[in-house]
């Protein structure tokens, strides 16, 4: 079974930097500690679900979508070289993120003979 806290606080993460909120607007929003949000973000508190619907209501979104990144790694396959990459790629930041995508790119333009 998947880190659930892990892939909660990656979506969380996520779904906060996508609408530019920091941790203290967003901690703000829903009504907790901007150091509660952080624990939450890096799964080092567990997260009742009310307080899960609280976060995904100051994010504008349904409880549901907070748990998008479980249903997609049970959907990869166990021995998925996929899963790993994702995982350590949520861990980045997003100028890491987009080197590596250049990178990869770069990678398959040689790899097609387009260089």
């Amino acid at each position: 079974m998947p880190d659930v806290l892990k892939l909660v606080g990656a979506r969380i993460k996520d779904l906060r930097k996508i609408r530019g909120l920091s941790q203290e607007a967003l901690a703000e929003k829903a009504g907790f500690n901007i150091s509660y949000i952080g624990f939450i973000e890096r799964a080092e508190r567990n997260v009742s679900m009310k307080n899960l619907a609280k976060i995904a209501s100051a994010l504008d979104v349904g409880v549901y979508e907070l748990f998008t990144y479980l249903k997609e790694q049970e959907e990869l396959t166990e021995e998925s070289n996929l899963k790993d990459i994702i995982s350590l790629l949520r861990e980045r930041d997003s100028k890491d993120i987009e080197m590596v995508r250049n990178i990869l790119n770069e990678i398959f333009r040689r790899i097609d003979g387009n260089s």
